[in-house]
């Protein structure tokens, strides 16, 4: 399905280099507790472990455009801007007890701030 960021969103695509055909083997309470955020998936939940995020508790203190920052760095390649928006939703859902439904689609945080 394509929204209008221009991002395309597949099941189990986050738009991150070199994931192309890896399944996801972790385990973890915060990499299972990652994937109950809406459009996040095995693979951006080992992401944002892999950033050294502890659980929604900690996701919920950080800033979306760090931790985008700090993943193009991990990775050192671009990285589809969807991705940002999905952190910046990920980071409310994290950090608010009654999520908006309207807020819980990451193309709904395209170009702005969590507030």
């Amino acid at each position: 399905m394509r929204h209008s960021t221009g991002c395309v969103n597949r099941p189990g695509s986050i738009g991150l280099p070199g994931d192309e055909g890896k399944p996801m083997r972790m385990a973890g309470s915060a990499w299972k507790e990652f994937q109950r955020i809406p459009g996040v998936g095995p693979k951006l939940a080992a992401k944002l472990v892999e950033l050294g995020v502890q659980g929604l508790d900690d996701l919920a203190g950080r800033s979306p455009e760090a931790l985008y920052r700090e993943l193009v760095d991990l990775l050192q390649a671009p990285i589809d801007r969807c991705v940002l928006y999905v952190f910046r939703c990920a980071v409310y859902f994290a950090k608010t007890p009654n999520p908006d439904a309207e807020k819980l689609k990451w193309w709904a945080w395209k170009d702005k701030t969590v507030t």
